[in-house]
């Protein structure tokens, strides 16, 4: 599997980490963020970016199956859909909801070309390459038809997107009437009282926002991610917060198994370490993650029509 990542020369790679992970007044985009982590992920088989879903699993590939299989399955994927995923990394959830939930075709859209590349050989070696098409393309403007897809699923990418609520409209118009929307995501906590206990909660999460490329615009809690899919016009939304199954077993698991940040580069490993002196509530407390789910609706209003219309 070609890594161009990889392949170039290291000295280069680690300024470029060091730069991004210690350096304040520096920063990458989304592109640039995967470019560089490339195939370095936690996980021992796999290569899973998600930070998982903790609540039965073992260890970070069980996590990160499960937190795939949780967005699939509250989307109710099942055989005969027509799936679009969204930021699909290298294409692992893909490859897994083929096999168990079996969708009759899921298409995915990345824009990080180093990616795209090498989830395609991926799922050729596979034997997938039919029932799974990966293309490098923008969920802010998606190179698909109105209407043609039965559901679109976002794990853990959403928070990204120039802007989350462009890619809303984008899911709305590229969905089926009846077709559902759903997206593991992350967004900042709601405001708490106290100067120090605020303070700390603000520096969380604007650390994982600065490093991390979440536009100011993405910045809101779940009262209002709420609102900007029903001003989209989904209905019958879900907004669950998961955060007890995510980061602090997550933070636990890393802290009692230190050798499974090795497929890390050094640099990302030494800043984990660091973060791993502290508590999880200390280095997560800015940090909600939900389980976000929406429909639309099987009739359009006169007023969806035209607003979709004007899209």
């Amino acid at each position: 599997m070609s890594d161009p990542i990889v392949a170039s020369r290291p000295w280069r790679r680690s300024l470029r980490y060091a730069n991004w992970l210690y350096n304040p007044f520096h920063g990458l985009d989304a592109v640039g963020i995967y470019d560089l982590l490339s195939t370095g992920a936690a996980t021992q088989q796999g290569l899973y970016l998600n930070l998982g879903y903790w609540r039965e699993a073992a260890d970070i590939d069980e996590a990160s199956a499960a937190l795939a299989m949780l967005v699939g399955e509250r989307a109710g994927m099942a055989p005969g859909d027509e799936v679009l995923d969204v930021g699909f990394g290298f294409a692992d959830q893909d490859m897994l909801w083929a096999r168990r939930l079996e969708p009759a075709r899921i298409t995915g859209l990345n824009i990080t070309a180093s990616q795209v590349a090498l989830a395609r050989e991926r799922v050729a070696e596979a034997g997938l390459a039919e029932r799974i098409d990966l293309r490098q393309g923008s969920a802010t403007d998606m190179p698909l038809a109105s209407e043609s897809v039965d559901l679109v699923v976002a794990l853990e990418c959403a928070f990204h997107f120039r802007t989350r609520e462009r890619f809303f409209r984008e899911a709305w118009r590229v969905l089926r009437p009846g077709g559902r929307l759903v997206s593991a995501d992350i967004i900042p906590m709601p405001r708490i009282s106290g100067f120090p206990a605020r303070l700390k909660q603000q520096l969380s999460w604007s650390l994982v926002a600065g490093k991390f490329a979440i536009p100011a615009e993405n910045s809101y809690t779940r009262p209002t991610y709420h609102a900007k899919l029903a001003v989209t016009g989904f209905e019958a939304i879900e907004i669950e917060s998961i955060r007890g199954d995510v980061y602090a077993p997550l933070h636990r698991y890393l802290a009692a198994n230190p050798g499974s940040l090795g497929r890390l580069h050094p640099m990302a490993r030494f800043a984990a370490r660091l973060a791993l002196q502290f508590d999880a509530d200390s280095v997560y407390r800015g940090l909600d993650y939900i389980l976000a789910a929406a429909r639309k609706p099987k009739r359009l209003s006169p007023r969806s029509s035209v607003r979709e219309a004007a899209d």
